[in-house]
C-alpha cells in the first residue's frame, strides 16, 4: 500500500508527515483563536496603566474577591526580611592557620634578633618587610632591644592571646572590635612595652572565622516565604475603586484588572465561535495552498513550525496595535512578515499570508478599517516584490524604502476625508513603518530566527558566496587546485539544481565549501600537487593514505564550526561523499593483504557519511564525482563525457548513496544532461600546437614500447580530486570516483 500522497505539483508527501502537518494546523487554529478571543473580554472597562490618570470614577458593580499578588508579595517580602542572616560556627581551621602563622613570624623574628652579622638598620628593614604585619617603628625597636627572657614571655603571651581571640566568634563586621579589645586580654602583670609589642603583632593576625551560611539562610527565608498564604482582597459592591483625576498606582491597577477579569456577559457566538470560524477558514486556505503549491514546506518540520510561529506572532502583534487605530495601527509591520517569509520560507506564500492577515487585522480593528486593509495588503505585497531575488541586506533596506513610499501613498489616498494633521500623521506612520520598523524587524528576525531554527537564508548564502569571503580566500591561497575544482563543481551543481527545481544558490555555495578540509593537508590531494612533486602517498601505508583522504570531511566540518558556517553548508561538507569507499587505497591494501593471506577491514576505507539527505546534497555528490572523473580521464568527445557521467551517476545510484535524498530517475536524467552540457564546454578539443603534437608523439611511442607488457588493470583508475595519484592496483573497481 502506498504510504505517501502526491500533490498536484508532483511532490510526494508521506502520510506520517501529513498527519504531523494536520496536528500543527489544529494547534495553529486553536492558538490563533485564543489570541483573537483574548482581546474581547471586558471591552467596556476603561483601559488604564500605572501612572495614567483616571478619566472618570470607577465603582465596583458587585462584590468580588481576588488574590492580590502585590499584597502577597509584600507579606512574603516581610517574612523573608524577618529572617536574619545565619552564620556558621567558628571555623577552627582559621584559628590554627593564624596561630601557626604567628609561630612562624616569631621564629623569623628570633632568627633576625640572633643574626650576629646583620646591622640594626638591616634587621629593622627585615622585620618591617614581614607580610601580613604593619608594625610601628617603636614596636620594631622594642623587638630588637628586648632581652631573651622578656622575648620568650612576649612570645608565649602573644600565642596565648591569639589562641583565645580566635576561639571566639569573629564575623567580618567584628574584626575591628576584636582587635580593639586585645589590650584587655593581655595579662595584667605584663610590662607596657611587651604589651604594646604583643598587641601590635597579634592585631594584624585577627581574621574572621565565622561566615554567612547562605544555604541555611536562604532555606529558612524560603520556608518563611512559602508559609505565607496568598492574601485575598474583597471589594464591596458600589465601592469606589478610583476617583476621576487620580493617578493609577499598582494596587489600584491590580484591583481594576481583577474587576475586568470578573466581568461577566461575553457572547459565545461573537467572542468565541466567530473567531474560531475565522481561524479555521484561514487555516484551511493556507493548508490548501501548501498542499497544492508548496508541499515541501509541509515535509519540512522546521519551516512549517517557523511559519506557524510567524503567523501567530503577527496575529498577536495585530491584536496589540490594530485596535488602537490611527497612527499606531498604520505602524503595523506587515512588510517585515512578507520579507521574512520570502527569505526564510517561500516567496509566493508571502502574498497569501499578507492578504489573509490584512483581512484579519480589519476584523480585529475596532475602528473603520476601510483604508487599513488595503494599506496592509499593499504594504506586504510591496515588501515581497521589492525584495525580489537579490536577497541581500542592502536589498532588504531598499525594499523598506519602497514599502515606506507605498505606505505613505496609500495612507494619503484612503484618508483624505480626515483633517490635514491627521492625514500627515498617518503618512508619517506609513513612512516610518517601511523605512524603520519593517526593515529593522526583518533584519533582526532574519539574523536571530534563521540561526535559531537552523534555516540558511539566501542573504547568508549570498554573503558566503563572495570571492572575498575569508575562508574562500584561504582555500585559494593554500589549495588552489581544490579551489578551482570547487568552482567547477559549483557550476555543475547550480545548473543541475536549476533544471530539477532544487535550491541552486544553496548547492552552489555548498560546492564552494565542500572541500575546505583539504586546506589542512593540501599536498596530499593530486589537484594541489605542483608538477614534478614527488607523490607523498608513495611512502605511506594505503590505510594511512585513506584515512588522510577521508579526514578532509572532518577537517572541513571543524573549519565550518570555527567560522560558524550555516548548518546546510556543514551538511554539504559531511555528506558530499556519503559512505562511499576510497577504492584506490582499498584495492591497493586488499592486494597487499592478499599476498600476506590477511583480510582488510573495508570500514576503514569508507567515509563516515551520512549519505546525502537532500536533493541538493545528492546533486553535490554527483557533481563532485563527475567533475573529478572527467578531469582525470580527459575525454576527447561529448560521447565519452556522457559515458563517464552516466557511470558516475549509476555507481552512486547502485551503491545506495542516493537512497535518502529524494532524487527521482527523471531528476537524475536532467542532472546528467546538465553536467554533460557544462563539461563538454570545458573539455572540448583544442587546437594542438607543435609542442603538444611532439609531446603526444613521444607519449604514443612510449605506449607502444610498453604494449608488450601486461596491463595492470582492465580500466585505469582515474585520478580525481580525492585521489593521491599512485599507480592503480591490479584489482580495479567498476567505477572509480574517489
Amino acid at each position: 500500500m502506498d504510504n505517501a500522497i502526491r500533490s498536484e505539483s508532483g511532490h510526494r508527501i508521506s502520510r506520517r508527515k501529513l498527519w504531523r502537518a494536520l496536528l500543527i494546523a489544529v494547534v495553529f487554529a486553536v492558538a490563533g483563536t485564543f489570541i483573537i478571543v483574548f482581546q474581547f473580554f471586558a471591552q467596556d472597562v476603561v483601559e488604564l496603566s500605572t501612572g495614567s490618570v483616571a478619566p472618570q470614577d470607577i465603582v465596583a458593580p458587585r462584590q468580588f474577591t481576588y488574590v492580590s499578588d502585590i499584597e502577597t508579595d509584600s507579606e512574603r517580602e516581610r517574612a523573608r526580611t524577618s529572617i536574619p542572616t545565619r552564620f556558621s560556627a567558628p571555623d577552627p581551621k582559621v584559628a590554627r592557620q593564624q596561630v601557626d602563622r604567628l609561630r612562624k613570624i616569631f621564629d623569623y623574628l628570633e632568627t633576625v634578633r640572633a643574626d650576629p652579622y646583620g646591622s640594626v638598620a638591616d634587621k629593622f628593614k627585615w622585620i618591617a618587610a614581614i607580610p601580613d604585619l604593619n608594625l610601628s617603628d617603636t614596636v620594631i625597636d622594642q623587638i630588637l632591644i628586648m632581652d631573651e627572657t622578656a622575648w620568650a614571655e612576649t612570645r608565649l603571651e602573644a600565642l596565648s592571646i591569639l589562641d583565645q581571640a580566635m576561639r571566639d566568634e569573629i564575623k567580618d563586621s567584628q574584626v575591628v572590635t576584636t582587635r580593639r579589645l586585645l589590650p584587655t586580654k593581655v595579662a595584667l602583670d605584663t610590662p607596657d612595652q611587651q604589651s604594646m609589642v604583643i598587641v601590635d603583632i597579634v592585631e594584624d593576625l585577627i581574621k574572621p572565622n565565622t561566615f554567612p551560611d547562605e544555604i541555611r539562610t536562604e532555606a529558612e527565608r524560603q520556608a518563611a516565604v512559602e508559609a505565607v498564604e496568598p492574601v485575598q482582597v474583597t471589594v464591596e459592591e458600589n465601592e469606589l475603586i478610583i476617583r476621576a483625576g487620580d493617578i493609577v498606582d499598582p494596587r489600584t491597577l491590580e484591583k481594576l484588572d481583577a474587576l475586568q477579569s470578573n466581568q461577566p456577559g461575553f457572547s459565545w457566538e461573537e467572542n468565541i465561535i466567530a473567531p474560531l470560524v475565522l481561524m479555521l477558514l484561514i487555516t484551511v486556505i493556507i493548508s490548501v495552498y501548501l498542499i497544492q503549491y508548496a508541499p515541501k514546506i509541509l515535509a519540512d518540520s522546521r519551516r512549517l513550525i517557523l511559519l506557524v510561529l510567524f503567523i501567530l506572532a503577527f496575529i498577536a502583534l495585530a491584536k496589540v496595535m490594530i485596535p488602537q487605530g490611527g497612527f499606531v495601527a498604520y505602524l503595523y509591520p506587515m512588510a517585515a512578515l512578507a520579507m521574512m517569509i520570502v527569505i526564510l520560507i517561500d516567496a509566493q506564500l508571502a502574498f497569501i499570508l499578507c492578504t489573509v492577515l490584512a483581512f484579519l487585522a480589519g476584523y480585529i480593528s475596532v475602528e473603520d478599517s476601510k483604508g487599513l486593509v488595503p494599506f496592509l495588503v499593499l504594504s506586504g505585497w510591496t515588501g515581497a516584490l521589492a525584495l525580489g531575488r537579490g536577497q541581500r541586506v542592502s536589498g532588504v533596506i531598499l525594499a523598506g524604502i519602497y514599502v515606506g513610499a507605498v505606505n505613505a501613498g496609500i495612507a494619503y489616498v484612503f484618508n483624505l476625508s480626515l483633517e490635514w494633521n491627521q492625514v500627515g500623521a498617518l503618512v508619517l506612520a506609513g513612512l516610518l513603518n517601511g523605512v524603520l520598523l519593517s526593515t529593522g524587524l526583518a533584519l533582526i528576525g532574519l539574523l536571530i530566527i534563521g540561526n535559531l531554527f537552523g534555516i540558511t537564508t539566501s542573504i547568508q548564502l549570498t554573503d558566503l558566496g563572495r570571492p572575498t569571503q575569508p575562508l574562500l580566500r584561504q582555500l585559494l591561497l593554500k589549495a588552489p587546485g581544490t579551489y578551482h575544482h570547487s568552482l567547477m563543481v559549483s557550476n555543475l551543481a547550480e545548473q543541475a539544481a536549476e533544471r530539477i527545481g532544487a535550491d541552486s544558490l544553496l548547492v552552489r555555495v555548498m560546492a564552494y565549501y565542500h572541500d575546505i578540509g583539504k586546506m589542512q593537508r593540501p599536498y596530499f590531494f593530486i589537484e594541489n600537487q605542483p608538477p614534478g612533486m614527488a607523490n607523498v602517498h608513495e611512502r605511506l601505508d594505503p590505510q594511512v593514505s585513506a584515512q588522510i583522504i577521508i579526514s578532509h570531511a572532518k577537517d572541513g566540518l571543524d573549519l565550518a564550526q570555527k567560522y560558524r558556517l550555516p548548518r546546510a553548508i556543514k551538511d554539504g561538507i559531511a555528506q558530499h561523499h556519503g559512505t562511499s569507499l576510497v577504492k584506490f587505497f582499498y584495492y591497493q591494501a586488499a592486494e597487499a593483504a592478499k599476498e600476506r593471506g590477511e583480510e582488510v577491514d573495508e570500514a576503514a576505507f569508507r567515509y563516515p557519511g551520512p549519505r546525502p539527505q537532500t536533493r541538493e546534497n545528492g546533486i553535490l555528490m554527483l557533481a563532485d564525482g563527475s567533475e573529478s572523473a572527467v578531469r582525470a580521464l580527459k575525454p576527447r568527445s561529448t560521447e565519452e563525457i556522457e559515458e563517464i557521467v552516466q557511470k558516475i551517476i549509476a555507481h552512486h545510484l547502485n551503491s545506495g548513496q542516493l537512497d535518502e535524498c529524494d532524487l527521482t530517475i527523471a531528476d537524475l536524467r536532467q542532472i546528467r544532461t546538465a553536467f554533460v552540457d557544462i563539461l563538454q564546454g570545458v573539455h572540448h578539443p583544442r587546437i594542438k600546437y607543435p609542442e603538444q603534437i611532439k609531446a603526444e608523439e613521444e607519449a604514443r611511442q612510449t605506449e607502444e614500447r610498453q604494449a608488450a607488457e601486461p596491463e595492470p588493470a582492465d580500466v585505469a583508475l582515474p585520478k580525481s580530486s580525492d585521489s593521491p595519484g599512485k599507480t592503480p592496483p591490479t584489482v580495479t573497481p567498476r567505477v572509480a570516483t574517489e
